[in-house]
């Protein structure tokens, strides 16, 4: 049973390490995102003799990226504080998991003890008998 439970809990730690593994891709790509939009915000221009209207709607452009960034950002922000929860879920089920494997080591060390102590009476009632007998 306590084999079963030290099994699970190493898969349900392997898991979360994935997921986490998946939430930080996610990180990364809006990272990405992130920066393309603010170069492409940096490098965004108009002719230089271009029309009133050019400038504006350049400034409109501009500003919808930058509110693409911050919604970005929030998603950003809200994936990082997953991914934190997903690190505490990990140190917990490794606590456990440690938990369980010592409690497997000594029940293998237990069964060790009876098994030497069997083979040590068996041994010890075929001397006797020897000794009787002879």
């Amino acid at each position: 049973m306590i084999e079963k439970l030290y099994n699970l809990k190493k898969t349900q730690t392997d898991q979360k390490i994935a997921q986490q593994g998946q939430v930080q891709a996610k990180v990364d790509t809006l990272d990405e995102e992130i920066g393309k939009t603010q170069e492409s915000i940096n490098t965004s221009s108009v002719d230089k003799f271009g029309a009133i209207s050019d400038f504006t709607i350049l400034e409109i452009h501009k500003n919808t990226m930058k509110i693409h960034i911050t919604k970005l950002q929030n998603q950003k922000s809200l994936l990082l504080s997953q991914i934190n929860k997903i690190k505490q879920e990990i140190v917990e089920l490794q606590k456990e998991t440690e938990q369980y494997g010592y409690i497997l080591k000594e029940e293998k060390r237990e069964a060790i003890k009876k098994l030497l102590l069997a083979e040590e009476e068996a041994s010890s009632e075929y001397m006797q008998s020897k000794y009787i007998r002879g």
